[in-house]
């Protein structure tokens, strides 16, 4: 079985956003499976797990060493890499490789002091990396920090997870039209705006990616608790193939 496996829908923030008492957060704190973690996804194959992005502060409590075989990180934003920090610590005996964009900065101290963690030599835009069951190309996103997304290709089904970004720049909208896409995971963290805000996307700008892209399913990620209000106050504003995705939510690569 191949699946796409969302682990953390939310930004840095999370929902329920502490002390918020907004109906989003309250929701939320009323019932665990309306909360959105911190940026993270999984990728399963009868081989292991990928993760993409380590955003959830509880990876180590999820994950025996032996779930993990690889992590693919978009880019060293804390709120995609703070789980990092405590599985680098492991007391295992053999390394995870960490595949990662070109940003000699990285977080803090994680290439200073990896652990069990072997970042490996930065990948590059547009090259195909391929793994035992399924192939990822990184492509440039537009974000405050060097970032990718990811084209997933497992077996018929392609996927893109754009993730932290706004707006898309040409060079990444024509290389994914070259071939259609099933499947778009798209960063949107605010409700409309006026104007694009500076590092994500809002609802305007996601659902215009969208139509230029054309896949037959998009699920947007990066939410927060003013976009879920937002779509409570306006129903109907998504397109029926423009879906919220949340933590736990499981989509079939077979």
């Amino acid at each position: 079985m191949l699946e796409f496996v969302f682990l953390g829908t939310g930004g840095a923030a999370q929902i329920p956003v502490w002390g918020c008492t907004c109906n989003a957060c309250q929701r939320a704190t009323k019932d665990a499976a309306k909360q959105r973690k911190p940026a993270s996804a999984m990728l399963t194959t009868p081989n292991g797990n990928t993760l993409v992005d380590a955003g959830r502060t509880d990876l180590a409590e999820l994950f025996a060493p032996s779930d993990i075989q690889r992590i693919i990180l978009t880019h060293f934003h804390m709120d995609h890499v703070q789980g990092l920090f405590h599985l680098r610590w492991g007391n295992i005996d053999h390394a995870i490789p960490v595949f990662r964009p070109n940003d000699p900065k990285g977080c803090d101290d994680l290439y200073k002091h990896p652990g069990c963690l072997a970042f490996q030599t930065p990948l590059t835009a547009f090259e195909c990396v391929e793994f035992d069951l399924f192939t990822a190309t990184p492509v440039p996103l537009q974000h405050s920090k060097p970032t990718f997304g990811y084209v997933i290709q497992a077996k018929s089904t392609r996927l893109a997870y754009l993730t932290d970004t706004s707006g898309i720049a040409d060079e990444t909208a024509d290389f994914l039209n070259q071939t259609p896409l099933d499947i778009l995971i798209l960063d949107c963290a605010e409700p409309p705006r006026k104007e694009r805000p500076r590092n994500h996307n809002d609802l305007n700008e996601a659902l215009r990616i969208a139509q230029r892209l054309q896949p037959k399913q998009t699920f947007l990620t990066h939410i927060s608790h003013t976009l879920e209000n937002w779509l409570d106050e306006n129903p109907g504003s998504l397109p029926a193939n423009v879906t919220l995705a949340y933590d736990g939510m499981r989509i079939s690569l077979n």
